[in-house]
């Protein structure tokens, strides 16, 4: 019998803020080490009362925006009762009742489908801190606690591990490019809600849910092997199938079981009384829509518009320190598709002869867009542009001071040219000779002797009229 996969996801994105989402300690990047970035509030200490955090506010309505998504100009805040060591008031402030987003949807394309994921909802979060086991003693750090978090959360709409990954390569680098979530270092991490049924069916079979996973690899394993393990049970009957949850070893390759699945109810979600509900404007909403960035399916169509072809745009989609840096050089003057092409094979080929690896400071954006604005004026040709380029990037010089300083500009006199053609000429008659019966290929080797001669300062067009012109003579 043929089996149906059928995987909904629960996706944990912190958010790029300056402090956390309920007090004024620093965010994700902030700790150097270990509870160094806590306060009274955020580690729990009687009577402490949470403030609300108008920034994550913003990105959490941007993401349902990016998403698709209704923002709901009223949301609340609930406690969602459990007690764990790093949760240090036995309690996690979440978002149940009234999520700040709800139905939205996001369309993937793998090499086989193409899916419409529906986002049931997405909603805002404290997070919790973390256990840190060492030998036979384990320690807490709440650093990480009340650190803001969004939860994306689908519906079961994936269908197998190549969707789940396609769609959470989508999210991290929407978030990335717009500057919502850095999207590492953990700061990206899925909950798998997975079931198995025969393929036709319309019921759902009995769900797991593999927790915390935050490494694309081990996704696609953990889905692969916890499938297999239902397929398993259902036709060998190896083992009863219950709704739990389970986790990820990556030693073994293995899930295990960690506890019976809970259900809301085993939560005591109620309303939490110390934060004020949520109230989003009119004019707040037009604010925050006027800065929702380019999500990706628009760049995807802008980029397609004007003629960059659909590898380049892969390539361009999947890494946001490249759409940055394409963002910046046309924001600061250059043209969208010659400055993709400067970037996809000029830029990219020289990181990878010097095995440079790209960020956000590997050259500045208006340095570039200079040196693709001087090709294109002809004050220099596009070979020294390309040496220029390699310049910037291994010694951050001006374009313009280097260039001038070094006597790069193209030779426009024409009588420099005529006389640098004259010359080739007649260094070398045996080619001369050869092209005028009839040898085209020679006349390459001509183009190349007069550039050299012209230290490359010169239009290649310019040289070839100038010897078509010369050996008509």
């Amino acid at each position: 019998m043929k089996y149906e996969i059928v995987i909904g996801l629960e996706t944990h994105v912190e958010l790029n803020t300056k402090s956390k989402i309920f007090c004024s300690c620093g965010g994700h990047s902030s700790a150097k080490e270990a509870n160094d970035c806590v306060c009274p509030a955020c580690c729990g200490m009687p009577g402490m009362l949470p403030v609300m955090n108008k920034r994550v506010v913003e990105l959490a309505a941007t993401a349902g925006l990016m998403l698709n998504c209704n923002i709901n100009k009223y949301s609340t805040f609930d406690k969602k009762n459990y007690y764990y060591p790093d949760l240090p008031c036995a309690y996690q402030i979440t978002q149940l009742n009234h999520p700040i987003c709800t139905n939205g949807h996001i369309t993937i394309k793998t090499k086989d489908t193409e899916r419409e994921i529906r986002i049931k909802q997405i909603h805002m979060e404290e997070d919790a801190g973390k256990l840190v086991h060492e030998g036979n003693f384990s320690y807490v750090d709440f650093n990480r606690t009340s650190v803001p978090l969004i939860e994306i959360v689908t519906q079961p709409d994936f269908r197998s591990a190549d969707e789940v990954l396609t769609y959470l390569r989508k999210l991290k680098s929407m978030f990335q490019s717009s500057g919502i979530s850095e999207c590492e270092t953990g700061a990206m991490r899925c909950d798998i809600n997975i079931s198995v049924r025969p393929e036709g069916s319309s019921e759902y079979g009995v769900r797991t849910e593999v927790k915390n996973m935050s490494s694309f690899e081990l996704i696609e394993k953990a889905i692969n092997y916890e499938a297999q393990r239902h397929i398993d049970a259902i036709e060998y009957e190896t083992e009863e199938l219950i709704q739990e949850t389970r986790r990820f070893d990556e030693a073994t390759g293995k899930t295990f079981a960690m506890r019976n699945k809970e259900t809301e109810a085993d939560y005591r979600y109620f309303p939490d009384p110390n934060l004020m509900p949520i109230v989003i404007d009119d004019a707040w909403l037009e604010k925050i829509k006027a800065n929702k960035p380019i999500i990706l399916d628009e760049r995807e169509n802008l980029y397609r518009e004007v003629g960059i072809g659909e590898k380049e745009i892969a390539m361009l989609l999947s890494n946001h320190v490249l759409m940055k840096l394409l963002d910046d050089t046309v924001q600061a003057g250059a043209d969208l598709k010659t400055a993709s092409s400067w970037i996809l094979t000029d830029l990219i080929g020289l990181l990878k002869r010097k095995n440079i690896a790209l960020t956000a400071d590997t050259i500045a954006p208006a340095k570039l867009a200079r040196i693709i604005e001087l090709v294109a004026k002809s004050v220099i040709t596009r070979a020294t542009g390309k040496k220029l380029l390699d310049v910037v990037v291994e010694k951050d010089v001006d374009p313009d001071e280097y260039r001038i300083a070094n006597k790069l500009d193209m030779q426009q006199d024409s009588g420099l040219l005529e006389n640098a053609v004259r010359k080739v000429l007649q260094e070398n008659e045996t080619m001369v000779a050869e092209y005028k019966a009839g040898k085209e290929k020679v006349f390459q080797a001509l183009i190349g002797a007069t550039m050299k001669e012209l230290k490359g300062k010169a239009e290649p067009s310019a040289v070839v009229e100038a010897l078509r012109k010369a050996l008509l003579r």
